[in-house]
């Protein structure tokens, strides 16, 4: 119910399909019990009764009134509590990450699930396993609903990759530049490396800050860090301080939508050393932008970078490990910043070529062709 990405891209299905004419509507719980909660714990508790009890109650006396024609659209796989309930009619069911479930299944040693959350992914993987109808955001997640599907057969399954949910440009890098500094209040003569990215464990914030740390230590470079997005906390927090050039990491919080377009068009490059992904916005929204990227060199990240990012190997959980990994990755980073400009300039053309395929009418259209095939 505090997701802000899924009812994003709900919206931007019922966008299009409503001024296409046809006739949609969206089905989502109602916080009813959720108001009655006198404080976070009561509230969540309260919460899953609206999501798990009430609102299914409701959507089975609907569902009689819908006639045989109707496709019913889960936004998210997350949802799959509800799939059950439509199983037998026409359905899809759009696949973003299984980051949660895979932690759940202890794939991932950053981060390790609780007893409670184990339990609820696998709610959901049973549930979304009823269904039959999928499309998946990326390759790398098509192959894992493939792997953690638990039903008989799979009818349908195709790619759709994102569309950039809002629009990005090649703007002027040194006008972009100018706004950032001005943002920032500090002036960057020698440009910034920019990171984009949430708290989230996968998003590793922490690895890239310690990567820029060991390239300006090994490279005596002053080219200052730009982090986009949340306000830092916990273990990303502790990089920060501890790291001996803190001064030169910058905070770029609460930006507006389109101030992040001018973020990836001034920064000299984005770091982006995920751990894991459903998609990957940064890298996209960066090519997009005229923006040299760096990146994991691991599905989905190197399926949305294809040839035109640099890539470095996924950072070692283990401490002792990554000495070697900070060390090889500072490389990576120093050879892409000293790039001539003839070099930079032919990468970012095939860039804005590339990323043509995240097209957000391109996504649209196919998606609207795999819902008519399936009706």
């Amino acid at each position: 119910m505090q997701s802000q990405s899924m009812p994003r891209y709900a919206k931007m299905l019922w966008d299009y399909f409503k001024a296409k004419g046809d006739d949609i509507q969206t089905l989502s719980p109602s916080p009813f019990f959720y108001k009655l909660g006198f404080n976070s714990f009561t509230s969540k508790w309260f919460g899953y009764i609206d999501q798990y009890i009430v609102f299914p109650l409701l959507v089975w006396i609907r569902l009689r009134k819908y006639d045989k024609d109707t496709l019913f659209v889960f936004a998210d796989q997350a949802l799959g509590p509800w799939v059950p309930l439509v199983a037998t009619r026409k359905h899809i069911v759009h696949c973003h990450d299984f980051l949660a479930l895979r932690s759940a299944l202890g794939e991932f040693a950053e981060n390790p699930t609780s007893f409670s959350g184990r339990l609820y992914q696998s709610f959901i993987r049973k549930g979304f396993s009823k269904g039959k109808n999928f499309i998946s955001v990326s390759k790398q997640t098509q192959a894992d609903l493939h792997k953690y599907y638990l039903g008989e057969k799979i009818e349908f399954s195709e790619v759709v990759y994102n569309g950039l949910n809002q629009t990005f440009e090649k703007l002027d890098p040194l006008e972009s530049k100018h706004q950032m500094e001005s943002f920032i209040n500090k002036k960057l003569p020698s440009g910034y490396i920019l990171h984009v990215g949430g708290n989230q464990w996968y998003k590793n914030r922490e690895g890239a800050i310690d990567l820029y740390s060991a390239w300006r230590s090994e490279f005596k470079k002053d080219i200052p860090l730009i982090l986009l997005g949340q306000t830092p906390e916990g273990k990303v927090l502790e990089a920060i301080e501890k790291s001996e050039f803190k001064s030169s990491i910058y905070l770029a919080l609460d930006t507006p939508n389109d101030f992040v377009n001018k973020a990836y068009s001034g920064a000299t490059l984005l770091l982006f050393p995920s751990l894991a992904e459903g998609f990957g916005w940064p890298i996209a929204e960066a090519l997009a932008s005229g923006t040299l990227v760096i990146t994991t060199n691991e599905a989905p990240m190197n399926e949305v970078g294809g040839e035109i990012a640099y890539y470095i190997k996924r950072m070692p959980h283990e401490k002792d490990e990554r000495q070697v990994w900070l060390k090889e990755s500072s490389k990576v980073l120093e050879n892409v910043i000293g790039l001539s400009q003839e070099q930079k300039d032919t990468k970012i053309h095939e860039g804005l070529n590339f990323v043509e395929r995240f097209s957000t009418e391109q996504s649209l259209n196919a998606i609207n062709n795999l819902y008519t095939k399936i009706v």
